[in-house]
């Protein structure tokens, strides 16, 4: 949980620094850019997420070889991606800014940010593989102190940048392109300076890494959180592209909110991580009762998070939300909203576990259906809600986030037959 919170001050620490140059456009630039790589780099969160729940069985199935070689083939597939990314550059990024509604001084502001950090494409999908191998190892501690020394980097260099130097949204690009770049090689020295570096040697010496056929698992795998990640990160960006027809005050308004929900999400995602390698270790030992106690066990403390977490929104909502705005009428629009921070940990925590468990387990193939659901759910609720304003956005999303997990439920007790009676 400590660690998914150093992950969450990257986007909030940007929105702050902005919003201390007064200007809403530049602010709801930083929130369009923010969307912009949520679709094309966290939709490949999947290389984490998929690497984490692999390492977990084979570390209870086949040992410190076969984790090593998830490791290797996540590498190959980010890097691929990466270089595709960067191929497409010309033509992905002004489709990308249409589709969220940037235009103006928005769009002109969004473009600088978004055309710096792109460059860090082949760090981001490297960083998301290595993460997700130590994850998958139980070595929390070493990524909470990679992730704590990012983020640290990345807002240090922004204020720097952005507030010491005058470079404006520019800055927070470069803070953004540096810090990655930094972490990828943190990561590398931590890998191959212990047990696993040999490990890592060794698989790569056997050879096999890019055999369709030892990939095939993996690809299909995730295919299907890649799948289940991309419906995920457009429901978040039909979030700016409402916001955005309704001017610069709302967008800027609604950027926070989302800023704080990915707080919120990262923070109770803390279960999400745990589910997925306590399950996915008993499902790789064919371990029923252990799948289940963990189940439990999971969603009973998640639950009590998401308390203490609305909780404290509830205190310190007006106070928090006044601190990021860039205007008086930036402020009045987002504290209009602060009641959705109440509910919107309540409405994401089950799902947020129950997508560890379906990952441990490898049951991405379900996961990918329930979300497509949820997201038929959301897109209803959206054109239902329409004259609510940003009310009808924020409700619309806290429907998604319960249909997603009421769609996993329904479907949880015949997987776990059909996973322990094989």
């Amino acid at each position: 949980m400590v660690t998914n919170v150093a992950t969450a001050l990257i986007g909030i620490g940007d929105m702050w620094i902005v919003g201390q140059l007064g200007d809403a456009p530049t602010q709801g630039a930083v929130d369009v850019g923010a969307r912009l790589f949520a679709v094309l780099f966290t939709v490949m969160n999947f290389l984490k997420t998929g690497t984490t729940g692999l390492v977990a069985q084979a570390g209870t199935r086949s040992g410190a070889q076969a984790q090593a070689m998830v490791l290797l083939r996540g590498l190959l597939v980010g890097l691929s991606i990466a270089l595709l990314l960067l191929l497409v550059k010309p033509f992905v990024l002004p489709l990308a800014l249409d589709a969220l509604g940037a235009t103006g001084s928005v769009r002109e502001a969004a473009n600088v940010y978004a055309d710096i950090r792109y460059w860090s494409a082949p760090a981001v999908m490297a960083n998301f593989a290595a993460i997700g191998f130590l994850i998958g190892q139980r070595r929390m501690k070493t990524v909470l102190v990679v992730e704590v020394l990012y983020n640290l980097l990345n807002v240090g260099l922004g204020l720097w940048f952005v507030l010491g130097l005058d470079w404006g949204i520019a800055g927070i690009g470069w803070s953004s392109f540096i810090a990655e770049f930094a972490k990828l090689a943190l990561l590398a020295a931590i890998l191959l300076g212990s047990a696993t570096g040999r490990s890592l040697i060794e698989s790569a010496r056997s050879g096999g890494i890019a055999s369709l056929s030892a990939l095939k698992p993996f690809l299909a795998v995730n295919r299907d959180l890649f799948l289940r990640t991309l419906v995920l990160v457009i429901a978040m960006a039909g979030l700016t592209r409402l916001s955005a027809e309704r001017g610069a005050v709302v967008l800027a308004a609604n950027g926070i909110l989302y800023q704080l929900f990915v707080f919120t999400a990262l923070l109770l995602d803390g279960f999400e991580n745990a589910a997925q390698v306590l399950n996915g270790e008993r499902a790789g030992a064919h371990d029923r009762k252990g799948f289940a106690f963990y189940i439990r066990a999971i969603l009973w403390r998640g639950m009590a998070a998401a308390a203490l977490l609305a909780g404290a929104f509830a205190l310190l909502a007006d106070p928090i939300l006044a601190s990021f705005a860039a205007t008086e009428a930036v402020r009045i629009q987002a504290q209009s909203l602060a009641p959705w921070l109440i509910v919107i940990p309540f409405a994401g925590l089950a799902g947020f576990v129950l997508d560890g468990i379906f990952v441990g387990a490898s049951w991405t193939r379900a996961l990918l259906l329930t979300m497509v659901g949820a997201g038929l759910v959301y897109a209803l609720a959206l054109w239902l809600s329409w004259p609510l304003g940003s009310h009808g956005l924020w409700l619309s999303f806290s429907l998604f986030l319960l249909a997603r997990a009421a769609f996993q439920l329904a479907l949880l007790p015949r997987l776990i037959k059909r996973e322990f009676t094989r």
